[in-house]
């Protein structure tokens, strides 16, 4: 997946919430505003590859100061955002490195 394309199509308000992002996304009380930030401001941090239901990758990026994840794959011509969370311990030591 390519950073700028996601970009654009956040930007095109041009992506759709699965429903497990949007039960993270209110389990960890982020807004969809807060969301769209860290995405613009993102980075791909890992790249997954098409496992059968397409590819993905996962971005961190921040609101403010609050770090986020963001794992996107597509869904046609939309970028899907398939969970949200902030990361912390024990999955990841800091926003770029996970924990053991």
């Amino acid at each position: 997946m390519d950073i700028s394309e996601i970009k654009a199509k956040v930007k095109a308000v041009a992506y759709v919430y699965t429903q497990h992002a949007e039960i993270e996304r209110a389990a960890d009380d982020l807004t969809f505003a807060q969301i769209e930030e860290a995405l613009l401001d993102g980075t791909i941090l890992e790249q997954y590859p098409d496992t059968g239901r397409g590819e993905s990758c996962l971005i961190v990026g921040f609101a403010e100061t609050q770090p986020i994840h963001v794992v996107c794959g597509w869904r046609g011509e939309k970028v899907a955002i398939i969970t949200v969370y902030v990361p912390s311990l024990p999955g990841f030591v800091d926003p770029w490195t996970r924990g053991e």
